[in-house]
């Protein structure tokens, strides 16, 4: 990693416009750095990052990560001052991210697993900065029955590289191979994060999302809908727990470069539903729908690495159900009419 020249580190954050990228956009410039955000808006919204737009530590480009990238070409970075600094560290977390409108995006998704790494990749080259890829737990494959648990040497299978779902899947893993790749062969300080759900403020309504779609029926009164058989397991993270794994990971010694991010906390979706109409003091049903194609059960992380990394979730189920549907209940009108 490039030796500071000046006392700010410079940051570029791919997806920072996104519901994780914001929140640590603004965790990182909170604790003094400079961040460059990219997004091209595609699931992200300016919304998100609008208490940051007037720092003069942050600086938002809307720019496309499949295409290329020139970031000396932009005359709003001046104050970073790139040519004598360049960056310290890249988190790239761009990937469009829809649930009831994942066949919108999967050419979009596709690029973004290919062609938006390597754009990314050959940044983090030229600057020889420090670069952390936000992949997933879907790369461990379906939930076993025998075993939810997986660790993360264990090696996953998605099972139909050819699926309608496939583009995001399999491209998570496409994503981690060239990441070890450039690791290897240009000696890149890589590190790889396999996020599990995680859910919280910013969340995009009537998406698909579990927890702010429950908020948003709580509040209007209406029945809560589980996309997916009884029982739907899953585990949540809080996002603010999210991005201090994040963070610690892109801290972290070389050998810790591939860890799981997630909740090992296994849950029944309806008694989380049942959770949120508490909170809200609403009466409403739970009822179960078809499964939506880009809702899925997912595996359970062992998350022994990252707890030597110091890293533990911290924000209970209960205090993220308030804080995201205190949002959902502030942000509603404005969220559902855009």
């Amino acid at each position: 990693m490039p030796e500071l020249v000046f006392e700010k580190k410079n940051i570029l954050i791919t997806g920072g416009a996104g519901f994780i990228g914001s929140h640590l956009c603004e965790r990182l410039v909170h604790e003094g750095n400079r961040v460059i955000c990219i997004d091209n808006l595609s699931t992200g919204t300016v919304r998100n990052i609008e208490s940051l737009l007037p720092n003069p530590n942050f600086q938002f480009l809307r720019l496309d990560v499949n295409d290329p990238i020139d970031l000396d070409g932009h005359a709003e970075l001046a104050a970073f001052k790139l040519p004598f600094q360049g960056i310290q560290e890249i988190y790239h977390l761009a990937c469009p991210t829809s649930i009831k409108q994942f066949d919108q995006f999967k050419i979009q998704t596709l690029l973004s697993n290919s062609v938006g790494n390597y754009r990314v990749l050959e940044l983090a080259r030229k600057y020889r900065a420090r670069m952390l890829f936000a992949s997933s737990g879907v790369v461990y494959g379906p939930r076993r029955i025998d075993d939810p648990y997986v660790v993360e040497d264990q090696e996953g299978i998605v099972l139909n590289h050819l699926s309608t779902r496939a583009c995001y899947d399999e491209g998570k893993r496409f994503s981690e191979t060239m990441f070890a790749t450039y690791r290897q062969v240009h000696g890149l300080e890589v590190k790889i994060a396999r996020v599990f759900r995680t859910y919280g403020p910013r969340m995009p309504l009537n998406d698909g999302q579990l927890i702010p779609d429950f908020a948003l029926s709580a509040i209007d009164g209406q029945d809560v809908v589980v996309y997916g058989g009884a029982p739907f397991h899953t585990s949540l993270l809080y996002v603010t727990d999210c991005v201090d794994g994040l963070i610690r990971l892109m801290k972290a010694p070389t050998d810790h470069w591939l860890v799981n991010i997630g909740s090992d906390v296994d849950l029944d979706i309806a008694q989380v539903a049942q959770m949120v109409l508490d909170i809200v003091g609403a009466k409403a049903a739970i009822r179960h729908d078809v499964p939506m194609e880009f809702l899925s059960e997912l595996a359970l992380p062992r998350i022994g690495r990252a707890k030597e990394l110091g890293w533990l979730p911290l924000v209970r189920l209960e205090d993220g159900l308030k804080q995201t549907i205190d949002y959902v209940r502030a942000n509603k009108i404005l969220l559902t009419t855009l």
